[in-house]
């Protein structure tokens, strides 16, 4: 009996999901529990196992493909089993050259992967000679009658060639005799055509032209996401700013002595970023305020400090977040900061590892961006904006001007939850211990 594969629900408040890889296709044979599908949720990607043990079939769903929640998108049958009627996949529009009547598979006895490749050959399953047990036609057997179709010109004396390969030689007013095909059995694809044409319009030695249309990408998946999020929390929230300048002459000395007592021990590097989300947790403990959320008539103040870390991707931006951030030693922050990070840019990244958030940085540093401000990532009430370091002249009390390696941060808060006097307080504190980050504090576990 067929089981179906639907779109799963990874997430309580997802309700698309979208394809990002089959990792088998139609005709396959599977295993119960072996990862066949990667899918993405707005936040990340989630590896999709077979739920039962046959042969792949009936992909509705392709990579870029956004469906609802509970979708059926494919199905995995027992051998010799054929789709259910519903699942059938439709005629296409134009036939491909076939030596036989529309293709009729219902009273056909023929192995799954016989079938997928009739369809979309648009071989005629009853004109194909069976040889497997029983009388079933199987995939030998349809790709004999492929190598009698391309050995035969149609009937208006062309080649063997797909219908969109077809479409496209009309386009373009290209004979299909004149085109090698690079299909199975010399079959044209449209691709061919294309080619063919683009060589009769720029012969060899001229080059085409560049097109000037832009590159459409579909907003789906983890990009429409962020979009739909950050609208909504910038035209929802009101945003209260503040900017402080750091001095990190003190910082840079103790993540240097940090690292030097981790090469001692034979423990990894401490990352900037690793130390400025411990000292962030630390300073958070003090103002409960900036460790909450909205929830419709509630203020949540949260107990646990979570601090997500902003990671950029190529197609987005995520957030995974390190849980209990104040109550662990700088080396173990410092392994889970890289850990989150290289996962992240690997999309390996799991559901749980990206919720619970209670309080966001975002460190530009590394890009050499001085100074930003960051959209809050609701339901949080701040994020704060990490700049890059950058030497600047700093006047002293006795008048003298030296040069100090000097940060820029910037805090914005929800101003519905955090009053300007709060936030103000928070900053200041947050000045003052980035600028003394006390080596003792840092190492040990509380």
């Amino acid at each position: 009996m067929a089981v179906e594969m639907i779109m799963p629900k990874v997430d309580m408040d997802q309700e698309t999901g979208t394809v990002a890889e089959w990792r088998k296709q139609n005709g396959e044979e599977v295993q119960e529990g072996e990862v066949i599908l990667v899918i993405e949720t707005d936040k990340v990607a989630v590896d999709v196992e077979a739920p039962g043990s046959g042969v792949l079939d009936g992909i509705s769903a392709h990579p870029g493909d956004t469906v609802p929640i509970g979708t059926v998108i494919a199905y995995i049958l027992e051998p010799g089993e054929a789709l259910p009627a519903a699942a059938a996949p439709e005629k296409p529009a134009e036939a491909a050259v076939s030596a036989s009547p529309p293709l009729q598979t219902a009273a056909v006895a023929a192995t799954p992967v016989a079938q997928n490749m009739a369809a979309s050959h648009g071989i005629d399953l009853t004109a194909v000679p069976p040889t497997g047990s029983g009388g079933k036609v199987t995939k030998a057997d349809v790709q004999a009658a492929l190598e009698r179709i391309a050995e035969q010109p149609d009937g208006d004396g062309k080649v063997y060639a797909t219908p969109a390969a077809r479409r496209v030689a009309r386009e373009n007013t290209v004979e299909l005799t004149a085109i090698q095909g690079s299909g199975p059995q010399g079959r044209i694809q449209a691709s061919d055509v294309e080619a063919y044409a683009s060589r009769l319009s720029f012969p060899e030695g001229q080059v085409e032209p560049q097109s000037l249309e832009p590159e459409v990408i579909p907003l789906i998946g983890m990009r429409r996401t962020i979009a739909e999020q950050m609208t909504v929390s910038y035209q929802t929230i009101p945003h209260i700013k503040f900017t402080s300048r750091i001095d990190m002459t003190k910082f840079i000395a103790a993540r240097k002595d940090l690292n030097a007592l981790a090469e001692k021990r034979g423990e990894p590097k401490i990352s900037a970023t690793a130390l400025f989300v411990k000292l962030v947790a630390m300073t958070l403990r003090a103002h409960p305020w900036l460790n909450s959320s909205l929830a419709e008539d509630q203020i949540l103040l949260h107990k646990e400090i979570n601090i997500g870390v902003a990671v950029a991707l190529e197609k987005g931006l995520i957030v995974p977040v390190i849980k209990n951030a104040d109550q662990k030693g700088i080396s173990q922050l410092a392994v889970e900061v890289n850990d989150y990070a290289i996962r992240a840019r690997d999309g390996e990244l799991v559901s749980a590892d990206v919720k619970g958030g209670t309080f966001t940085i975002s460190n530009l540093g590394p890009f050499s961006v001085e100074q930003f401000e960051a959209i809050i990532n609701p339901p949080e009430a701040a994020i704060l904006a990490i700049g890059g370091t950058q030497a600047q002249a700093v006047p002293l009390d006795d008048g003298q001007i030296v040069s100090r390696p000097i940060m820029s941060i910037t805090l914005s808060a929800d101003h519905r939850i955090v009053d300007g006097a709060v936030a103000a307080r928070f900053v200041a504190d947050l000045k003052s211990t980035f600028e003394n980050p006390f080596l003792q504090t840092c190492s040990e576990q509380p």
